[in-house]
């Protein structure tokens, strides 16, 4: 088991005090939230995800510093009520880069993926296969659910992005481009993420990281 306290964060100074983080990212994720359910209605029965499902639980990706502060608020309330669970989910996390530190494309010792674009191409296909160090291996449930990041918050439904519309493999399947176009509900919440996260990085540093490097408090 790593020698790592459950309390470790990204970032020990803030510009901001953690209550105040604590309330803002809270608003951020009832937007959020709000705005999954009026997603989930406007795809009706081409949304496939369910309880059990883990398509969206393999493959590295990249979160912010607001995503990896909240994952470490999770697994640290998570030990206070199952400590045993909350070691499971930190030596995943170990395995999880044991098993993949020589192509990790940025830098081992915090964890901030490069933004080069030769780091970026390797990104791409970097640990694809891997499932999440959060994911419970027999329940097939998120432990931290409550806590995720971003990305999973919003995976499933139409979502707009630089390549136009995407969806979850799962989803949609038998939807024409038209029923896509009018599943799609905007996206809340972007403004109030950003502007956290950068009162994040001003006071803790700037780069985005990736779970398993999250829940170690790297």
């Amino acid at each position: 088991m790593p020698t790592m306290s459950f309390h470790n964060t990204m970032g020990a100074k803030r510009g901001i005090n953690d209550n105040e983080i604590l309330r803002r990212d809270n608003e951020l994720l009832h937007v959020v939230d709000n705005w999954l359910e009026k997603a989930n209605r406007a795809g009706g029965d081409q949304i496939a995800c369910h309880k059990g499902c883990t398509q969206c639980c393999y493959g590295a990706f990249a979160i912010n510093r607001l995503d990896a502060q909240r994952l470490q608020r999770g697994l640290n309330e998570l030990a206070d009520h199952d400590l045993e669970r909350a070691q499971r989910v930190v030596q995943r996390s170990a395995d999880w880069l044991e098993r993949n530190v020589d192509f990790f494309p940025g830098d081992m010792e915090t964890g901030v993926l490069h933004e080069t674009p030769e780091a970026e191409e390797i990104f791409e296909e970097y640990a694809n296969d891997e499932p999440c160090p959060a994911l419970d291996p027999e329940t097939k449930t998120c432990d931290l659910y409550a806590h995720r990041p971003m990305t999973c918050r919003v995976f499933g439904p139409v979502v707009r992005n630089e390549d136009g519309l995407g969806t979850c493999e799962l989803c949609f399947t038998t939807a024409t481009p038209e029923q896509i176009a009018a599943a799609e509900v905007p996206l809340e919440g972007g403004e109030k993420e950003d502007a956290l996260n950068a009162c994040l990085e001003r006071s803790g540093g700037k780069g985005r990281t990736i779970v398993a490097f999250a829940l170690l408090g790297a």
